[in-house]
């Protein structure tokens, strides 16, 4: 079983990237992972754009060898190509308010003030999402940097924006003004 772009057969299946169900008839992307419950594989169901966020490897190599109509197209691969040049993009899961004072930043090891914006990152292990802690905001330029091959080069704040807002859609433009203000480096 490979991975596939398809149209929703029905509307019982839930994007594993935001969480909301996939209407019916609407495009969907299914990656094809081994079935955790016994033989054979499985699929894991996205909406494109969250596909194109969490697993841009994949939905590359997938809309390569897709004959169909893709909506925004040019607009889901260049998400995707953003991930593919920094990998530690795909692991946005939401933005949120710390709610307490204990969880400490993967990036600078520093405690997460309570009240303040955080960003919180997962993995995708053994065919589940699994979370692996939070940045802030203000270190996500830093953190999503890929150290090993571009120490210099950082992504830019809408790669970022454009994640945080597909997970994190219920938020006021004056909350987003003050968080692209929190994620642009300083000095730009």
């Amino acid at each position: 079983m490979s991975d596939v772009i398809e149209a929703a057969p029905s509307g019982r299946a839930k994007c594993r990237g935001c969480g909301l169900a996939i209407e019916k008839g609407a495009l969907r992307f299914g990656e094809a992972v081994p079935n955790a419950y016994g033989d054979g594989e499985s699929r894991l169901w996205f909406h494109p754009a969250c596909a194109a966020c969490m697993r841009p490897e994949k939905f590359l190599a997938t809309t390569a060898g897709f004959a169909g109509e893709l909506p925004d197209k040019p607009v889901l691969e260049g998400l995707a190509q953003a991930g593919v040049s920094f990998p530690r993009l795909s692991r946005i899961s939401r933005l949120e308010r710390a709610p307490s004072g204990r969880a400490h930043c993967r990036h600078c090891k520093e405690l997460m003030e309570k009240g303040s914006w955080r960003i919180a990152l997962q993995l995708l292990e053994e065919s589940r999402f699994q979370p692996i802690g939070f940045i802030h905001l203000t270190c996500a330029s830093l953190y999503f940097t890929s150290a090993e091959e571009t120490p210099d080069r950082h992504p830019p704040v809408a790669d970022i924006l454009a994640r945080l807002t597909r997970f994190t859609p219920d938020l006021g433009p004056t909350e987003w003004q003050e968080i692209e203000r929190l994620l642009t480096p300083v000095g730009t």
